[in-house]
């Protein structure tokens, strides 16, 4: 850690305890004020008014109460191993340039060599130890944490807030949420905590978060949420609670708890370009993780349901191009073979707007409530198509068992020949699809349409970051066969007076890399 680092730390720390003395000296402040309807007293003199001092809540009994519930996690691994660097929040800009444990100019250089065993002038060690946080939810022995804390570990180890150390064994694990499940054998009961609802938890409230930071455990500190819903391209399921609490490395699988103790979130991101909390800290949901953790403790791993489509925002143009009154839902820009998608008539185009009677506001919630949904059943889907209200019925698939489906081959193609021609439109030139176009740009052999080969600067191609080699599949929701038809569904789109034309584009000729594009066609 660089001076730097250390004097916005102590800046931070005394702005931290200037806020915690201001109600007092408000309190001070006005009970020195003489009142202003102030009746005399017999005499003719005022009577001052004794000082009427409230007691501030104290969260130092709530902190009593929880930090023995609150474990601190070791892990070994090899040097190999990807949970190495891991068991710290990750920050979504990454860390370079931040100093190392071992480095000299690292003031905190002795506690890391005190945490990590290791000693002035040891030999390197082919073995590598990490730490982390986590809570016990159960009694017997039942701890959560996160997927990046134990992520590799060969071994790990717990120690109890009475500085008990037991060995621990990892119950299961998911890195899409980034949670994870492991057990210890106590001699005795645990101190347990309990998740509340953190639908329920509002910007602005007070949160307490427990943690191991930089390997000094038992660490309280407390701040409020400062939003919620946050998606930082953490994962398919990005739900976080951002919270000012100080949040360091260290503190990854910690709990964030609510004045009343409750478990409103696992603690599990930092945003930091030094790697130390700069008031913008992230956790993972209580109402995200309950579901999951329940799974990893039953059967060892999630079970998630499954639909099969890839998904894209819908945007104002692309509502527009749909005829939507406003960009809503998740649009379907591909649907997996033989998945449950297709098995219920649902089609590239399709805009999800209902799953199973929860609304779909934003293309963020349909992989949520698909994911909640029981596998196996059968369930109401509200589409738009075409403009029109469609429902269908889908029986919800396993995830696990659609991604090995994916990962098996590409969907099949549809029929169909398209004879060579050469179209210039909207600053791109598109051909109709040849083997050497196919070769020329690696395209996927059974993919069909027309290929972009040039994109002027400054065109509407380029604005939408279209390129040479990208394929268009369909224009204005019908099939391309060839370059021409491109031509014709703008002349359609102009006919209907529409300011742009939907493409399902597959990008770099990659049949997995389908995408639906608003493309303008006049301002």
């Amino acid at each position: 850690m660089s001076g730097k680092t250390m004097s916005v730390g102590f800046m931070a720390a005394a702005a931290g305890i200037s806020l915690l003395c201001l109600a007092p000296a408000i309190a001070q402040t006005a009970a020195e004020t003489p009142p202003v309807n102030q009746a005399p007293a017999p005499g003719g003199n005022v009577t001052p008014t004794q000082p009427q001092f409230q007691e501030l809540p104290s969260v130092a009994d709530l902190a009593d109460r929880l930090l023995p519930a609150v474990v601190e996690i070791t892990i070994e691994a090899g040097s190999s191993s990807p949970a190495a660097p891991g068991a710290s929040p990750e920050a979504p800009e990454g860390e370079q340039g931040q100093p190392s444990p071992e480095d000299p100019a690292n003031p905190f250089r002795d506690f890391f060599e005190d945490f990590l065993r290791r000693g002035p002038g040891a030999e390197p060690q082919q073995r590598m130890t990490s730490m982390g946080s986590g809570f016990v939810i159960d009694a017997s022995g039942v701890i959560v944490t996160n997927n990046h804390v134990v992520e590799g570990a060969e071994t790990i180890e717990v120690r109890l807030s009475d500085d008990t150390v037991l060995k621990a064994e990892l119950v299961g694990r998911d890195p899409k949420t980034d949670l994870a499940v492991i057990r210890v054998k106590p001699e005795k009961p645990l101190p347990v905590v309990s998740f509340g609802d953190s639908d329920r938890l509002r910007i602005g409230e007070w949160v307490m978060a427990i943690g191991n930071p930089f390997g000094l455990g038992g660490s309280v500190s407390l701040g409020i949420v400062s939003a919620r819903n946050r998606d930082i391209n953490a994962g398919p399921y990005d739900d976080f609670i951002q919270t000012d609490a100080a949040i360091n490395k260290g503190n990854s699988g910690g709990p964030l708890f609510n004045l009343r103790g409750e478990v409103m979130g696992i603690n599990t991101a930092i945003f930091s370009p030094t790697g130390g909390s700069v008031g913008i800290g992230f956790s993972v949901p209580s109402n995200t993780a309950k579901n999951v953790i329940s799974q990893l403790i039953e059967f060892g791993e999630t079970r998630r349901g499954w639909l099969g489509v890839k998904i894209q925002a819908v945007t104002d143009e692309i509502a527009e191009s749909l005829n939507l009154d406003k960009a809503r839902g998740a649009l379907i820009a591909d649907v997996t073979r033989t998945g449950p998608a297709e098995k219920a008539g649902i089609q590239a185009g399709d805009v999800v707007v209902e799953f199973n009677g929860r609304p779909v506001t934003s293309m963020r919630d349909l992989p949520k409530i698909v994911a909640e949904t029981p596998i196996g059943s059968k369930v109401p889907v509200k589409l738009l198509r075409k403009g029109e209200e469609v429902i269908v019925t889908a029986e919800v698939g396993r995830l696990e068992d659609g991604e090995k489906l994916a990962d098996a081959g590409t969907p099949e193609s549809k029929p169909g020949a398209a004879a060579p021609a050469v179209v210039t439109l909207l600053g791109m030139t598109v051909s109709s699809m040849t083997d050497e176009l196919r070769t020329q740009f690696s395209i996927d052999k059974d993919l069909k349409g027309a290929v972009i080969t040039e994109v002027a600067k400054d065109s509407p191609a380029a604005d939408k970051r279209l390129e040479p080699g990208d394929v268009i599949t369909e224009a204005g929701e019908k099939e391309v066969q060839g370059a021409a038809d491109i031509s014709a569904r703008i002349e359609e789109a102009k006919t209907a007076k529409r300011n742009s034309l939907l493409l399902l584009v597959a990008k770099g000729g990659k049949a997995a890399e389908m995408r639906f594009i608003a493309l303008k066609i006049k301002e």
